[in-house]
């Protein structure tokens, strides 16, 4: 069982599944870009799902979101690159963190991503 300062490794396909969520939500949905956008729809409870950098530098800046989303029951998962989540959302810039408030036509998608990563963490 992971500890809670440890990172859940993502596999390559789960990697790939959430920039796909993340993209097809861009179009579709809503969501919040960088670290006080996400923080503040954890906050409000508006997130569904969470995605943050593993590259971020310093990690003390992202070290607040698993904490959060914990404490409101948001899953949450990581990707390598921020510039991989920055892209995915269509921004030119790097993003440390994205919040999916609303996954619009990756609702089933971003579902059962949602069932394979609880049950890693078991």
């Amino acid at each position: 069982m992971p500890k809670s300062d440890e990172k859940p490794q993502m596999t390559k396909d789960v990697v790939d599944k959430i920039i796909q969520i993340l993209e097809i939500a861009k179009n579709t949905g809503k969501i919040r870009k960088g670290i006080n956008e996400t923080t503040k729809a954890i906050e409000k409870s508006q997130a569904q799902f969470v995605v943050i950098a593993e590259d971020v530098d310093p990690a003390e800046i992202v070290m607040h979101l698993p904490v959060l989303c914990d404490e409101k029951k948001i899953p949450y998962a990581y990707v390598p690159s921020k510039q991989e989540l920055g892209r995915a959302v269509g921004i030119d810039v790097p993003s440390a963190a994205i919040g999916v408030v609303d996954a619009g036509e990756a609702r089933e998608n971003l579902k059962s991503l949602v069932k394979k990563l609880q049950e890693q963490k078991k």
